[in-house]
């Protein structure tokens, strides 16, 4: 395999998980926000989902954000008269962010982050190795 295709592939597969960490960062951010006026919404879960697209460049099919939409799920609801965002009956509706999956989702995410780090790097590695093999 060429190894600039190599490094398109890593390239494409970094710049999606970049944005999924992103992402749940966001989500991580909003845990615990509420709407700031009665009976308004509080933030909404994102999910990002991935897509393959094939690169005729490079005749390979690289990895790309398909979208990065809203995720459904009831909002969960606490007791809170003082919040400006509670309603009549004193109850505020919090957000539909489990902290536990997103520190999962950005687990995961980090690490398909490094394979493509070490991906890049093995292929430099060998890029250098073949030059310094020419040199001698």
């Amino acid at each position: 395999m060429d190894l600039s295709r190599v490094m398109k592939i890593a390239v494409a597969g970094l710049d999606a998980q970049a944005l999924r960490l992103k992402t749940v960062s966001e989500n991580l951010a909003n845990a615990n926000s509420t709407a700031t006026t009665p009976g308004g919404l509080p933030y909404r879960r994102k999910v990002v989902t991935f897509t393959n697209v094939l690169d005729r460049a490079v005749n390979a099919e690289l990895v790309k954000v398909d979208k990065v939409e809203e995720a459904g799920g009831d909002f969960q609801r606490r007791y809170d008269p003082a919040n400006p965002g509670a309603d009549k009956d004193g109850y505020v509706l919090t957000p539909n962010v489990n902290p536990l999956v997103e520190l999962m989702d950005m687990r995961e995410a980090q690490r398909s982050y490094q394979a493509d780090l070490d991906v890049i790097d093995a292929a430099k590695s060998m890029v250098s190795r073949t030059v310094d093999l020419l040199r001698s």
